[in-house]
């Protein structure tokens, strides 16, 4: 059993606890806007990691300009994750938009990785990420209280889901490409959430307003800046640096389990059988995961296979 693959498993593992705290820390400041929590959260906490990564960003910005494309297409997922991760929760519910958002990203990484580096993805990687998202969706299933009141709102919660899911397989899987081409974990980081914070500041300052308007509205998106998102992401880099961006978002399906506690501790929610066998599905996909491996050997040698990725982000 490969103890580097462990332990990325292990710290993405506990992003994912940190993650999935700020659906709970949200309910307390219910008069801000999604886009203002999204722009908040993020926004501060890429700008953070860029802060924490300036000496790496100065020594590496020439291998940074290099694969600049690269880069920006992570900035872009970044800024724009947030937004329709959150937006898709207000309008679709909590739980529909938790769901769709990151049962989808694990597809979406698994067809990056197959699509543009030509990986083949192993079968045990298929059943974890099927389990993932059984279990994800019958989490959902059971949490259904949190419903939009209209179908026509949850039909646009269902597409901000569905490209919140893709921009967080985007951006993790730009952060992955960066590190293989040499770039410190730190550079990677620091330049695609640095970038993406930037993006978002516009955003915050259109929409912020209410974040300043109650001390427990400030304290609630310091919170999620500081520890889910900052924090939250220098462990999920730490965890990119020892296993694929698929494996990596597939792990990451722990969020919406650990929401769910959360919700039953501390909001009061009840989690019914269905919900129960969710998390037991969840855990299983996590259990599959550890222990067998993502891809299968491929013929393909690593310089073509570099070659095949570095020309699909050139137009």
């Amino acid at each position: 059993m490969n103890r580097a693959r462990l332990t990325g498993i292990a710290v993405i593992s506990a992003a994912s606890l940190l993650w999935g705290t700020t659906g709970t820390a949200a309910t307390f400041a219910p008069t801000v806007g999604p886009l203002a929590i999204g722009a908040a959260a993020l926004g501060i906490g890429g700008l953070l990691q860029a802060v924490v990564a300036v000496p790496a960003l100065r020594a590496e910005s020439a291998m940074l300009r290099t694969n600049g494309r690269t880069a920006l297409v992570g900035m872009l997922a970044v800024a724009i994750y947030p937004l329709a991760f959150y937006s898709s929760m207000r309008y679709a519910g909590v739980a529909v938009g938790t769901v769709v958002s990151l049962a989808s990203a694990p597809l979406a990484s698994g067809l990056l990785e197959r699509l543009v580096e030509r990986r083949i993805l192993s079968a045990w990687w298929t059943l974890a990420a099927v389990l993932g998202v059984v279990g994800s969706v019958l989490l959902g299933v059971s949490r259904m209280n949190g419903l939009a009141s209209s179908a026509g709102h949850a039909a646009v919660g269902i597409g901000l889901g569905l490209i919140a899911g893709a921009t967080y397989a985007t951006y993790s899987w730009t952060v992955r490409r960066l590190m293989s081409q040499g770039i410190s974990r730190s550079a990677s980081m620091g330049a695609v959430f640095g970038g993406g914070g930037t993006l978002l500041m516009p955003v915050l300052l259109v929409t912020g307003a209410p974040l300043l308007a109650s001390t427990r509205a400030f304290l609630v998106a310091g919170y999620m800046a500081l520890v889910p998102m900052f924090v939250g992401y220098l462990l999920f880099g730490l965890g990119l640096t020892r296993v694929p961006a698929s494996t990596a978002t597939t792990v990451t399906l722990l969020e919406p389990a650990v929401a769910a506690i959360l919700a039953i501790i501390v909001v009061g929610e009840r989690l019914s059988a269905v919900g129960w066998a969710g998390l037991a599905v969840i855990a299983g996909a996590l259990v599959v995961l550890a222990v067998t491996p993502t891809t299968v050997p491929d013929t393909q040698d690593e310089d073509d296979r570099l070659d095949v990725m570095s020309a699909s982000l050139v137009p």
